[in-house]
């Protein structure tokens, strides 16, 4: 069973789905034109989960990405 999981949805009925484990972790990046945003998820030993928001400059690239959040798991 996979430790993290993602789905995105777009134009097509279906949605795609991506595992992710506590090795290699699970990462997304949705662009508008000249904003996006890049979330990461990562596993740490002694910590657990850990989400890495960051905004990012898009499709048209521009700026270096910069991290706006970041959530732990503090169970």
């Amino acid at each position: 069973m996979a430790h993290f999981y993602g789905e995105i949805k777009g134009q097509a009925r279906t949605s795609a789905t991506r595992r992710g484990s506590k090795a290699s972790g699970l990462e997304a990046h949705l662009r508008g034109w000249n904003i996006g945003v890049r979330v990461i998820l990562e596993y740490k030993e002694g910590i657990g989960d850990i989400i890495h928001v960051y905004r990012t400059g898009g499709s048209n690239g521009g700026d270096n990405d910069v991290l706006i959040a970041t959530l732990q798991d503090y169970n």
